[in-house]
């Protein structure tokens, strides 16, 4: 998908974004991909965020030129969390924009199935991210049955413990075995129940964490303090930095991106102190 069309297919609710996409139905009437009337309908929808240009265009039974097809749930949400995470100011930065094209190729079938941790929790943490990004999260919930969501195995249940092993669920969008295709790349979503501790960890792949939710407490380290952050505050993970994550009363979501060295495997670090953070409320 061209910058163009990225635009013109600007989540409806965003604020500006009635504008974004009539300056993009503009370039395509210069380019003669659009009709007089169809920009019409773009400018009249311009001033209203909420307007969806295609459904009147559908209503009244134009035909759509190629460049108005909607895309695919999948690449909608491919589209807005490219453009979320390449907004974000973090060490990383550049090595997130590398693994991120404009347009990603074909698109891959996935193969959904049930899971017990996005049933409960994905539409709670929805709920509170449309508060401030309605956009992202619409195109979230339109891709979620596209998407196959995991629940990560491999790490030993007596290290990891079982509230994370039985309350974590991720789902690629870019990389090895994804519906967009990356080389040593890997970004998607990650989602984990409330109050649950993932506990220290680390791996050789540079992490960018994303949270959508918040508040969360993080440590970089055994036995060092939690630090709460807040929801859209990025955190960049280097090489083998360990790190924890304790998640507050609200379900943790979270976009991710591990930009190299993606088929290493993670490892838990034992610390002393999982049973007394297994129990702390972070309100």
């Amino acid at each position: 998908m061209t910058d163009t069309l990225s635009l013109l297919h600007t989540p409806l609710g965003e604020p500006g974004s009635g504008r974004v996409r009539y300056g993009a139905a503009m370039a395509l009437y210069r380019d003669g991909q659009l009709s007089a009337e169809a920009l019409e309908i773009y400018r009249v929808a311009s001033a209203h965020d909420r307007m969806d240009p295609l459904a009147i265009l559908t209503e009244r039974s134009w035909p759509l030129p190629q460049a108005l097809v909607t895309p695919s749930p999948v690449m909608s949400l491919y589209t807005v969390s490219r453009d979320y995470l390449l907004s974000l100011s973090h060490p990383g930065a550049e090595e997130v924009r590398a693994g991120y094209p404009v347009d990603p190729g074909p698109e891959r079938r996935m193969s959904s199935r049930p899971n017990a941790t996005v049933d409960r929790w994905l539409g709670p943490a929805l709920e509170i991210l449309a508060e401030t990004h309605p956009g992202l999260a619409a195109a979230i919930d339109a891709a979620r049955d596209h998407l196959e969501w995991i629940t990560y195995d491999a790490y030993p249940l007596d290290l990891i413990g079982e509230d994370f092993s039985m309350g974590h669920a991720f789902a690629s969008i870019i990389g090895t075995d994804s519906p967009f295709a990356a080389l040593d790349f890997d970004s998607g979503l990650f989602l984990i129940a409330p109050g649950t501790l993932y506990r220290d960890h680390r791996h050789p792949a540079p992490e960018l964490y994303a949270p959508l939710t918040g508040p969360h407490g993080w440590r970089f380290g055994p036995d060092r303090p939690i630090h709460v952050k807040p929801a859209h505050d990025p955190v960049w993970n280097p090489p083998n930095l360990p790190h924890l994550t304790k998640v507050g009363t609200v379900p943790f979501l979270s976009l991710y991106a591990w930009t190299k060295n993606v088929d290493d495997p993670a490892e838990v670090i034992p610390a002393n102190d999982w049973a007394r953070l297994e129990e702390v409320d972070l309100g």
